[in-house]
């Protein structure tokens, strides 16, 4: 009798467990199908959308932007996507052209003289414009590889002339190089030169052991794997580009856009500036 009377007790112990607990699963289901359904509600509402911005930005202030961008994004709770363009020059790649092909863009961030070439073209928002850093041109070749003499014109003249192939950015700075540099030295038939899309191409090129050397901001040189930083050009055939960031006349996110721009030019990206080997300015521009 001990017996049967067990094995009907621990079955009814298992069912009003089971049921207890699909009550519970039950009750639990409505509030996350109601939480869900909330969520759904305000996040299409336009006064709860996410926070977000577009920016688009060539290399020379790439690797300060990236240094402070998270802490932009997580004191603000902007969500910031990140596009990629040369400063100046032809082809797809620039700036221009792609804003020219439709991308939708809030910010971009690039040379003065690039930025000067947008605003031409009717592209910035007027007055939004912000100077950020400065940075001079500078030597690379390959890592391990012996640093060639171009302390003085003369020792950057052998120097390039020595150079199986010279690499440089197809935008402001190595049209300036190509342009100005070489023909004032009398050797831009006499050097055996490149022009590549984008600066990280350039420097990629000695890299590999493609050219011997690369010329460029400093900022696109210092920290890329496979290469060194040889130092800065000769005052006399120095080229300092100033970095600018400024809004996009047909921004879709100008609040956020103004708020970007004002952190960039803020001195909370002072150390990230000076690490990139840029330079602080001394005076910012207002978004």
């Amino acid at each position: 009798m001990g017996t049967s009377r067990l094995m009907i007790t621990v079955p009814l112990l298992h069912l009003k467990f089971l049921d207890r607990i699909c009550r519970l699963w039950r009750r639990n289901f409505k509030w996350a199908a109601l939480a869900l359904q909330l969520t759904i509600f305000f996040a299409a509402s336009p006064g709860y959308a996410m926070e977000k911005l577009v920016v688009m930005i060539s290399g020379g202030f790439s690797l300060a932007y990236h240094q402070v961008l998270p802490e932009f994004e997580r004191s603000t709770g902007i969500t910031v996507t990140t596009l990629s363009g040369a400063s100046q020059g032809s082809g797809p790649k620039t700036i221009k052209s792609q804003l020219e092909h439709g991308a939708e863009v809030d910010v971009v961030i690039l040379s003065k003289e690039g930025l000067e070439e947008l605003m031409a073209a009717g592209r910035i928002a007027n007055g939004s414009e912000a100077e950020l850093a400065s940075v001079p041109l500078g030597a690379a070749v390959r890592q391990g590889s012996a640093k060639p003499d171009i302390g003085s014109v003369d020792a950057l003249t052998r120097t390039l002339l020595g150079a199986r192939l010279v690499a440089l950015p197809g935008s402001t700075s190595g049209i300036f190089m190509r342009d100005e540099v070489l023909p004032r030295l009398g050797i831009a038939d006499k050097v055996s030169s490149k022009l590549f899309a984008r600066g990280i191409e350039s420097t990629g090129s000695v890299a590999a052991g493609e050219a011997d050397l690369a010329i460029g901001p400093v900022s696109e040189i210092v920290h890329q794997p496979g290469i060194e930083l040889v130092g800065a050009l000769p005052d006399e055939v120095q080229l300092i580009q100033v970095f600018t960031a400024a809004m996009v006349k047909t921004a879709h996110n100008p609040e956020q856009a103004r708020k970007l721009i004002g952190y960039l030019a803020s001195d909370q990206t002072a150390a990230a500036v000076k690490n990139s080997g840029m330079q602080l300015l001394g005076k910012h521009g207002k978004p």
